[in-house]
Parts: C-alpha cells; structure tokens; sequence
C-alpha cells in the first residue's frame, strides 16, 4: 500500500515545467541574517576615534585587537568583548552579557559594566567598571579601578538586555591570581577622580548624537565607595522588595542619603529565599516575608554617624506608606557588617 503524500510528491514533480528545477528547500537557519565577523571588530588601527551607535552591535560578540592611540566607544549591549594588544587607548564598552577580557594591553583608559571581568599580562590600566562578579587580573600589574559613572538615554534598556542588574557591582572587590610578595598588582583610583579626565565624551559628529553624561548624580550605576575605609563605625541597611516602583524608590533614597552627607558603600539585587529571609531578618523574618516572594529585591548599605535614624526619618517622610527593612549594621571582628555580609551568600538570580 503506497502512501498518499508520496503519491502526491510525485504528482507535484511530474506537473511541473521540465525547464523549471526543483527549489531547494528553505530552512529557518538560511533565513536569518548573516552576520559578517568584520562588522563586530576594530583591529589594527592607529590615531582613530570609532564606535558603534546604539542599536548596531544588538548582542553580538566584538573583538578590538592591535589598536594604539584610539578612543574607541561601543554604545550597544554585546555578548563577549576581547581586547588584544592595545596600546594608550580610550575604551567605552556598553553593557556585555558575559566577560570582558582584556590581553596584553598597555596604558589604556576603561568604563564599563559587564558580567565578568578579566585581565592578563597587562600594564596600568585605569578602568571605571561595573562588575557582577569578582573581577579577576592575573600577571598584571598597576591596574586601578573606579566605580562606573557613565549615563545615555538607552544605557538602561541595553543593561536589562544584557541581563545586567545595576545594583549588581563587586567593582573594588579584586581577585589577584598571581600576587608578588611585597607588592600590591592593584588599587583603587583616588574617590574624586573624574571619569572624564579619563574616558572623555566623544567629540566625533557621528558619535556626539549619543547624549553622553558622566555627571554623578546622573549615572545608571549608583556610585558606591566599595572597599573603600569606612568614614564611621556605624552602617544601615536598607531593604526595598518587588514593586513597580523598587528602582525609582531605591535612587531616591540613595539620592536623599548621599545629600545628607551619608555614604553609599555597596548595594545588591537578589531574589531570596525562605531561608535568606530568616537569616537577614532574623525575627522579623515572618512580617516580610510575603514581600519577599514578590519578587527580587535590592539591598543599600549606607555609612556615616547617625546613618539608620537619619535613612528612618527619610523613609518615614519620603516613602511614607511603603514597606522597607531598615536595620542597623554593627562591624564584626572582620571588618564585615553583619547585616549587609548575609547577602554575600546569596545567589544573584534577579
């Protein structure tokens, strides 16, 4: 017994034209957009200043190679970025989804904001970086690393496409592969640097139509102190849970903080568990935690005397009506605040 698509088939090629050939068959793999590896690269250029404009890297690897006395800005989310032998070069990478990875480069000038970060056998780099996980260097030396400050109107949407979290930065919290006895590979730049005595605004016309600012109280990452010394013994931290409202209300605190002379050390947007819970909130575990399955929520540590009753008097005034965890933070013997290091053991799945 024959079958009828096959009895069909054949029907089909026995009607058809015997000039006409046979179309071949077409895939959903042949019809997406090739994509020319040329297109995602800068490489052996010299006194240049290039980039990308929003939108025209779209998540796709790039690699920048063999570059001297360039200003290169990439202002798109890509996947991975490598830089290979470079030489006195300014760098802006926009948001990338897995790691940076910087080769055998000299003297060069960096902002970005990535998920990893990784640098071998390179010479002073100076670099603004917002990491989500420990940033790592290896048979490298004077590298110093500030905390990312950067802003333009789709650096927000290009951190949400990249999967990045912009209270998810470990910037100053260095891992040294190959420490020198004696000696320290890296450091922190001073807390007054300015990102733009570093890594300028682009000045090109094709470039200027991104509206660049490196002001602080405007960058997309909130600006912290990192590992920086504490000015105070005394810290606060601060809860905000799941909400339409949890970024807007966490920038206005830190905005109302920071201009009450209070410091912004470190923050973090986790989603937590029963046991989390009960381990951060102790025995105020149950009252929060219905909030907490909501939805991720974004811890703020803040330093300064005086710090949980004047983040108290903000709350209470400003955000009247809405449920936040404030506690106060004490110092352990380590150095750690008890409080804000229960998050350290928390995964980063937002």
């Amino acid at each position: 017994m024959g079958c009828f698509f096959s009895k069909r088939r054949k029907a089909d090629k026995e009607s058809r034209p015997e000039n006409e050939e046979e179309r071949p068959k077409q895939y959903s793999w042949d019809q997406r957009e090739k994509v020319d590896p040329k297109d995602y690269m800068f490489s052996g250029l010299k006194d240049e200043t290039v980039g990308r404009l929003p939108g025209t890297v779209a998540g796709q690897q790039f690699l920048i190679q063999d570059c001297e006395n360039c200003n290169i800005y990439i202002f798109d989310h890509s996947a991975t970025i490598t830089i290979d032998d470079c030489t006195n070069c300014i760098i802006f990478l926009g948001p990338v989804k897995g790691s940076v990875f910087f080769r055998n480069c000299r003297d060069c000038k960096c902002t970005l904001a990535c998920q990893q970060f990784r640098v071998r056998d390179c010479r002073k780099l100076e670099v603004f970086l917002c990491c989500a996980t420990q940033p790592i260097i290896e048979s490298s030396s004077n590298i110093k690393f500030g905390c990312f400050q950067w802003y333009y109107p789709e650096l927000a949407f290009q951190f949400k496409d990249a999967g990045l979290s912009i209270f998810n930065n470990t910037w100053s919290n260095i891992h040294d592969f190959t420490p020198v006895s004696g000696e320290l590979n890296w450091s922190l730049l001073p807390e007054d640097a300015v990102v733009q005595d570093y890594v300028p605004i682009p000045t090109t016309e094709e470039l200027k139509a991104v509206r660049v600012s490196t002001e602080a109280n405007r960058s997309i990452v909130p600006i912290s102190r990192g590992q920086r010394q504490k000015s105070s013994d005394e810290s606060c931290l601060v809860v905000l849970f799941a909400g339409d409202y949890t970024i807007a209300n966490a920038r206005k605190l830190i905005d109302e903080m920071v201009g009450k002379g209070f410091f912004l050390v470190q923050t973090k947007e986790v989603s937590m568990k029963a046991e989390d819970a009960q381990r951060v909130f102790r025995e105020k575990a149950p009252d929060f935690l219905p909030l907490v399955n909501k939805g991720p929520v974004i811890a703020l540590e803040f330093n300064g005397d005086g710090a949980v009753e004047g983040c108290q008097l903000i709350v209470n005034e400003i955000f009247n009506g809405t449920k936040m965890f404030v506690s106060e933070s004490k110092e352990t013997a380590s150095g750690d605040v008890d409080s804000f290091y229960n998050f350290a053991d928390i995964q980063m799945g937002i």
